[in-house]
C-alpha cells in the first residue's frame, strides 16, 4: 500500500508527478485511477480499489437515506484519470478547486489502498493541529487489538 509523505507542485497544466515509491506500488495496476475531492483533499484511488467501494456501496440498500447521500455527495464527485508514460497524473481543474489544491502540495500515503494529495499548507496546519490526538488514537487502536 502507500506509505510516506512526498512535497511535490502541481505544473500549470494541473499534472503531479508521482513519487517513484507510489509509481511502485500502482505498477500491480494498470495505470487507471479515480480521483476523488474529500473535505481536506484530493484523494487518488487505483482504480480496482474504488471499483471494490462501489460494490460494496451498491450491495447496501439504495432506500437507505444515507447511502443516496453518499452516493451523491461523494462517490459523483469522483474521476477518471490516468497515470502517463512520465508518471504523471492530470488533475482535473474542479477536483483541484474542490480540494483546495494549487500548486505546492503534500502526498500522503497512510499504509492505505489510496493516497491523498494536500495542499502544503493545508497539510501542515492539520498535522499541528491533529498532533496533540495521537496518544488517543493510540489507545484506541490498542483497545480495538492493533
Amino acid at each position: 500500500m502507500f506509505r510516506g509523505r512526498y512535497r511535490h507542485t502541481i505544473d500549470p497544466k494541473g499534472r503531479l508527478s508521482v513519487p517513484a515509491k507510489f509509481r511502485d506500488v500502482l505498477a500491480q495496476y494498470d495505470g487507471h485511477l479515480v480521483v476523488v475531492p474529500n473535505d481536506h483533499c484530493l484523494e487518488v484511488h487505483p482504480l480496482e480499489e474504488w471499483q471494490r467501494l462501489e460494490t460494496k456501496l451498491r450491495e447496501q440498500s439504495r432506500f437507505n437515506p444515507e447511502v443516496r447521500e453518499i452516493s451523491r455527495l461523494y462517490m459523483s464527485r469522483a474521476k477518471d484519470v490516468t497515470l502517463d508514460g512520465a508518471g504523471r497524473i492530470l488533475l482535473p481543474q474542479d477536483a483541484r478547486q474542490q480540494a483546495g489544491l494549487e500548486k505546492e502540495v503534500t502526498l500522503v500515503g497512510g499504509g492505505l489502498p489510496q493516497f491523498e494529495v494536500w495542499d502544503r499548507a493545508r497539510f501542515e496546519e492539520y498535522e499541528r493541529n491533529e498532533q496533540p490526538k495521537l496518544p488517543s488514537l493510540f489507545d484506541k487502536l490498542a483497545s480495538l487489538g492493533v
